[in-house]
């Protein structure tokens, strides 16, 4: 799987759920949606990327969730 292409996917969903008040709401709904629309090989090359690289170039929305969400992604 191409990063660049997942990381631009991944922050497409983080710019619409930012814009929820309730940001535990955000994360939640961010990762709900990956957990259903992404396949299996796409979730874990991104929590691949986020391990190997930090995260960079992803919103910090969508950084914060794959961390403290990272079981409810797989």
């Amino acid at each position: 799987m191409n990063p660049g292409n997942l990381i631009k996917m991944a922050n497409q969903i983080g710019s619409f759920f930012e814009t929820m008040p309730d940001r535990e709401q955000a994360q939640s709904d961010i990762a709900s949606h990956i957990k259903r629309f992404w396949e299996p090989r796409m979730r874990r090359s991104l929590l691949q990327y986020v391990d190997q690289h930090d995260g960079v170039d992803l919103m910090e929305i969508v950084l914060e969730t794959l961390r403290s969400h990272r079981a409810a992604v797989l």
